[in-house]
């Protein structure tokens, strides 16, 4: 049958998870974050997307938009270990997995028709195992390449399954358009009106040489691909046994060091309690941004003191992105711990700081009560409000 991915979304999934704890949050308009006056929507319900509030937004627009929301802080440790349950049964599915963030993850079923049937069965069959065991929903997207999987995931929602035949990824694109194909943003998609470019059949009709002249290689070469249901090369990533990482997608782009910050912190959280789960320590930390443009950048740092705890984290990540951040819309922000070894204590003693090791005992005590006790909300004060700072 050929190359078959799955793209897994969990559907609003912090959000869920705050309702699957707290039924009565149910049906009302609510938003996860903090409340104070830099910190931004992690994700929200989608009786309050209806208002137009989306992830990582402003949390004062967001409560313009939405004054009687529901504002709930967030349990990284709860949505990480609900993820790790979730992202147990898909792995255990098929060998092709490929976790892109605490909330979605791509699965290769090329060649598993034997043992699943066709994908629709076997996608209805995931589905059906995952809402059994954890009471969360997915939607699940089927194409021959990640990125066509990815878009299809988003297109019924939530609790969807969307098939996208090969012979109609053309087809398929036409019926996502323009404005919502995966990866054009608010900017991009004004920049392809002013040259007379509405519909993604326009954007076909436009030879490579041209759309280069017009937007440069990195989005002339993402539109063309993009266009004609060909994977632009996003996710040609490999599953990596010796990291861990997580990325997300904004829409519309994120402008702003301090908004950067704050979503940074907010993966250090999450990627501290997965490695603390797994029960493993980084050694290097890196970090991957994407503009609106597409040109994309990485860097990474290996410090010569241990990284101990989601502070040791977040502050070379962020030394990272100050260096990096370049004052454009960034698409895509990601987060990457690797080359990291097993066990509970840093191999180097005499690097070993007071600081850190309390930090990270604050941390475990953290993910110890958490897992204790679902209802309680216990989170670390830097995640709650960071201290002003000058736009850099």
């Amino acid at each position: 049958m050929g190359t078959v991915f799955f793209h897994i979304d969990l559907d609003a999934f912090f959000a869920s998870v705050e309702i699957l704890d707290h039924p009565e949050y149910a049906g009302k308009p609510l938003i996860i974050g903090s409340r104070s006056e830099r910190s931004v929507v992690s994700t929200c319900s989608y009786e309050a997307r209806e208002y137009g509030v989306h992830s990582a937004m402003p949390m004062v627009t967001a409560l313009r938009l939405c004054p009687d929301a529901l504002v709930v802080e967030p349990r990284m440790k709860r949505y990480s270990e609900k993820s790790r349950q979730v992202m147990a049964i898909i792995r255990s599915f098929a060998p092709g997995f490929l976790q892109v963030s605490v909330d979605e993850a791509f699965l290769d079923l090329s060649g598993m028709e034997n043992i699943y049937g066709l994908p629709g069965k076997a996608a209805k069959l995931l589905k059906r195992k995952i809402k059994d065991e954890t009471a969360l929903s997915v939607s699940i997207g089927v194409a021959q390449s990640r990125f066509l999987a990815k878009l299809a995931s988003d297109y019924h929602k939530p609790d969807g399954l969307t098939i996208v035949p090969p012979e109609r990824n053309e087809e398929f694109i036409d019926k996502v358009g323009l404005r919502k194909l995966w990866g054009i943003g608010e900017k991009t998609y004004d920049r392809l009106k002013a040259k007379g470019i509405r519909s993604t059949a326009d954007l076909r009709a436009i030879p490579h040489d041209r759309l280069e002249r017009y937007f440069g290689s990195s989005l002339a070469d993402y539109l063309y691909k993009a266009s004609r249901g060909i994977d632009p090369g996003i996710y040609q990533g490999e599953a990596k046994s010796h990291s861990i990482s997580t990325e997300n997608t904004y829409y519309p782009d994120v402008y702003g060091i301090e908004t950067l910050s704050s979503l940074m912190l907010e993966m250090s959280q999450e990627l501290s309690f997965r490695a603390l789960e797994e029960k493993v320590i980084p050694r290097t930390i890196g970090i991957k941004i994407r503009y609106g443009d597409f040109t994309t950048f990485s860097a990474q740092v290996t410090p010569s003191e241990a990284i101990y705890s989601s502070s040791d984290i977040y502050r070379h990540a962020e030394a990272l992105l100050r260096k990096t951040y370049n004052n454009q819309g960034v698409r895509l922000l990601g987060l990457v711990l690797s080359q990291v070894y097993e066990g509970e204590d840093v191999e180097q003693k005499e690097l070993f700081r007071e600081k850190s090791e309390k930090e990270r005992l604050v941390e475990k005590a953290i993910l110890d009560m958490n897992s204790r006790n679902k209802n309680i909300r216990i989170v670390k004060a830097g995640t709650l409000s960071k201290p002003d700072k000058s736009e850099s």
